[in-house]
This record gives C-alpha cells, structure tokens and sequence, in this order.
C-alpha cells in the first residue's frame, strides 16, 4: 500500500514538473514572438526614418543646385550686358604696302621629231645642248637652270583607198618636248634673256618663251607687318568712333582676318574674294584686312 501511494506522488510530481517546464517555455515563447514584434517595429520606424531624412537630404541638395544655378545665370547675364549685350563697335583696318620681286622664274620649252624614236631623241638632245649653251654663254649659272624629263608622242596619221575609206592607222613619226627653267635672283639679266631669244631661233632650236614671273622671298616677313598695321589701324577707328559717342571700349569679343591680295602697282586689278596673287609684275602692291569687334562698358 505505502509503494502505490510512494509511486502515486512520484507520478504526480513528475507531472506538476513537466507542467512548469511547459509553462516556462510557453512563457519563453511569448517573450520571444514579443521581442521579434518589438524588433520588427523598431527596424519599421527606422526604415521610415531614413526614408525621410533621405527625402530631405535630396530636397537640400536640389535647393543648393538651383541656387547656384540661378546665381551662375545671374552673374552670367551681368557680363553679358556689360560685355555684348549689344553688338559693340565694329571697324575694319586695311593696310598697304608697295614692294618689288627679288626672284625671277622663267620658263622655256623646246621639241625634237624624227621618223624613230631614236631619230626623235637625238633631235631634241642636240637643241637641248643648243640651248644649254645660249643660257651660259648669256650669263646664267648652271645651278640656275632645271631641264625637265623628256615627253614622247606619236604622230599618227590614217591611210585611205581610192573610195576614201580608211584603210588603216599608222605611225608617221615622233615628237618630242622638253622644258627649261630658270630661277635667279638677278632679275635684269634674266628679263634680258627672256625678251631676246633671236639666238637661239637663228640656230634651229624651236623655242617658245613663257612671261617671266615675279616673286618676293620675303613674303611672310611683309604679311606680319601688314598684319600688325591694319590691326593697328582698325582699333584706332574704334578709338576714335567711341569717343565721338562718348562711350568706352570694353574688351576684344571679335577679329576677322582678311585675305591678302597681292596686285601689280597702279593696276585696276579687282580684289578677289579668295585672295589674289600676282606673278606677272615685277612691282607689286600687298594689301591686307582686319575686322575688330569690342564690347562698349559703361
């Protein structure tokens, strides 16, 4: 009897415990599922947080751009109106000057037939010497003077029968051609040369003679200096065109380069818009503009 009521406690203690433990546990799990929802609303209100201080970090940010935005405008169209807000004074500059060349080209041409090419070629070596001959014998140095390469063309000619049709094309003989130059800087012996070549026609060489051309050595030299003239020249009437108006010049907006022409003295020789350059003359005139464009202050 005492072992049943022994084992009778046993099991109830046994039982009172497991249910404690249970409780405990239940009460672990709740504290647990209470601390996961507090957990859960705090990262929620946080996430919120950020949500707005990012909000208002990007308003800041956009603020700041569109004032400075609106500053650099503001700044901007101050020195418009003070600088171009108006087209300002505008004058073209020209300057001029005459020169003479101190380099003369000139240039020849000769030509040789014969039934043969070979034929052809001793013909036109023979004048080549003739003509070598008469430019040294007249003064001109060797290291003046440039033969070019010799050119060849056939002649043909066209054989009919009696009916006058064409029976066949043939060769009938070759012409040859070659060119001569002369570059020097002693332009009155070379004019002299030029202008009388009765020598060499007398001796058999079929000789034509181009114009003379005329150039200057020192032509970059010219163009800075004409440059710096007509530059000169066009700020002096913008000078003198704001003081007639009482205003004052302001800065450089604007310069235009104009083209040069280069023309013979006293000629009527119309400008070019490209630019013109003459060779035929020996005394030319050089002529240049300048367009300047500056702001007006106040």
């Amino acid at each position: 009897m005492k072992i049943e009521i022994f084992n009778h406690e046993i099991c109830v203690c046994a039982l009172l415990a497991t249910n404690s433990v249970m409780r405990k546990k239940q009460r672990r799990n709740g504290e647990m599922m209470e601390e996961k929802a507090e957990n859960k609303i705090e990262n929620k209100e946080k996430i919120n947080m950020m949500k707005e201080w990012k909000g208002i970090i990007i308003a800041l940010i956009a603020g700041a751009c569109a004032i400075a935005c609106v500053t650099i405008f503001s700044q901007n169209i101050v020195s418009y109106k003070k600088t171009s807000g108006s087209e300002g004074l505008s004058a073209t500059g020209s300057a001029n000057c005459d020169f003479e060349a101190d380099l003369i080209v000139w240039r020849g041409s000769f030509s040789g037939q014969g039934a043969t090419t070979q034929e052809a070629y001793r013909s036109i070596k023979k004048d080549a010497e003739l003509v070598r001959k008469y430019l040294v014998d007249s003064g001109v140095k060797e290291d003046e003077m440039v033969f070019s390469s010799v050119t060849i063309n056939a002649r043909w000619e066209s054989e009919y029968n009696e009916n006058g049709d064409r029976i066949r094309d043939y060769i009938d003989g070759y012409d040859l051609y070659q060119n001569v130059s002369i570059t020097s800087t002693d332009i009155d012996k070379i004019e002299g040369i030029s202008r009388d070549i009765s020598g060499l026609i007398e001796s058999g060489v079929q000789f034509a003679s181009d114009e003379p051309e005329y150039y200057y050595t020192k032509l970059d030299e010219l163009k800075l200096d004409l440059i710096a003239e007509a530059t000169e020249n066009a700020k002096n009437r913008i000078d003198l065109m704001a003081q007639g108006t009482g205003a004052s010049v302001g800065q450089l907006l604007n310069a235009n380069l104009g083209v040069f022409q280069i023309t013979a003295q006293n000629s009527n020789t119309e400008y070019s818009y490209g630019g013109y350059f003459d060779t035929s003359s020996r005394k030319k005139t050089a002529s240049i503009t300048v367009r300047l464009n500056y702001s007006i202050v106040d």
